[in-house]
């Protein structure tokens, strides 16, 4: 009974976590697509109605407008990527864990070996519950001034697992955990004395 109780109890806290992680993500990508995209838009239409004035009174000045807005408009572009990766990474669909992963390092400013021999598709909701929990690790790392990451990637029948491998660091695993809990995962920390802590996810496939 005592063991039924403390379960429950864990599975509504980390169910609360998902609700506020999933509300801050959410006003998050509200404040992105006001502050951002939309601004973005919004200085093109005004600088869009100029460059058609311009055009029956200086229309080289029109011509350097448009060249600009151009500019502007891959900016515009950008964001919209960027805020799209955050909800689901182009790459991850397109190119699988790996792929998505060494990018993820590389934004993070983590040098990151990946080492996923073998390794094939799996189903898109474990594909992203493996990667955002690697990247919250990841970020983790950075804000404990990590720089190097060894990430190791096996399947099985079984399961779907990872090893995320950093010197001199341990990082906290609260974010790690919600996204691989709610798929009947298991997100743990071996460490190792004097050498690294090393991460361990395993999502049952």
């Amino acid at each position: 009974m005592v063991g039924t109780d403390i379960s429950v109890v864990e599975l509504r806290a980390a169910y609360a976590r998902r609700i506020t992680a999933a509300g801050l993500e959410r006003r998050g990508i509200e404040r992105a697509l006001h502050d951002g995209v939309q601004q973005d838009l919004i200085a093109i239409a005004v600088r869009l109605q100029l460059a058609r004035r311009l055009t029956t009174s200086d229309l080289p000045a029109a011509l350097t407008l448009l060249d600009e807005m151009g500019s502007d408009v891959r900016d515009a572009l950008d964001r919209v990527r960027t805020l799209a990766d955050g909800i689901y990474p182009s790459l991850l669909e397109a190119r699988g864990l790996p792929d998505a992963l060494r990018s993820a390092a590389s934004a993070a400013g983590v040098r990151a070996h990946i080492d996923a021999d073998g390794v094939g598709r799996h189903p898109p909701e474990f594909e992203a519950a493996a990667f955002f929990c690697c990247r919250s690790v990841l970020e983790d790392l950075v804000a404990q001034g990590g720089t190097h990451a060894t990430i190791r990637i096996r399947t099985d029948p079984q399961a779907l697992r990872l090893e995320l491998a950093a010197d001199g660091v341990e990082p906290g695993l609260i974010r790690a955990r919600d996204h691989v809990n709610v798929l009947g995962g298991e997100v743990a920390i071996v460490p190792r004395p004097g050498r690294e802590a090393c991460v361990l996810v395993t999502l049952p496939l």
